[in-house]
């Protein structure tokens, strides 16, 4: 598994690295296109580890589980795969942010972390970027793409939800870096 984090580290450093080189005016500042661009690629491997990899690895009988690190035939969970690629990248943070948190981890840190996911939920907006205090941060609404995203919910110990279903907005990718005008 290491191997597939640090490509997909690399992955984002190239976004990153693209999205540093943009004409000015694309977006409001170089700190939004940014958080854009990282948004969208995790969002982007996030979906294709989730429908390609696990689903291939289900047909040999490997089977994502929040304990896979300990288990025979075992793959982290996409959230996991998310929270890894963020732990291996430089100078910002990545992680989710859940409506219905299954971990405390995963609850806003900040009311404007709040007030951004409740916008996000409303459903208007995919994506929204901001300051907050003296961090420069991206949220990208995030939804169960498959049926066993929802059921995983569903099942989970911690879960106080348990009706989701595929599409269902469950929270957001957040993207966290400090703040270029502090």
């Amino acid at each position: 598994m290491k191997r597939w984090t640090l490509i997909l580290t690399v992955f984002i450093a190239l976004m990153v690295g693209m999205a540093m080189n943009l004409p000015v005016g694309q977006a409001e500042s170089g700190q939004e296109t940014t958080a854009i661009y990282v948004l969208e690629a995790v969002k982007a491997m996030r979906t294709v580890y989730a429908a390609a990899v696990i689903e291939k690895a289900k047909q040999d009988g490997v089977m994502p589980k929040e304990n896979w690190a300990k288990e025979d035939h075992a793959i982290m969970l996409p959230a996991q795969f998310v929270k890894a690629v963020g732990r291996e990248v430089r100078n910002f943070e990545l992680g989710l942010l859940g409506i219905h948190p299954l971990y405390k981890s995963n609850k806003p840190q900040t009311g404007r972390e709040k007030e951004m996911l409740d916008l996000l939920a409303k459903g208007n907006k995919k994506v929204v970027t901001f300051s907050d205090g003296k961090q420069f941060k991206g949220m990208s609404a995030d939804f169960a793409i498959l049926q066993g995203c929802a059921d995983c919910h569903n099942t989970h110990a911690n879960a106080t939800k348990k009706d989701w279903k595929i599409g269902d907005f469950m929270g957001a990718i957040i993207f966290r870096m400090p703040d270029q005008n502090f």
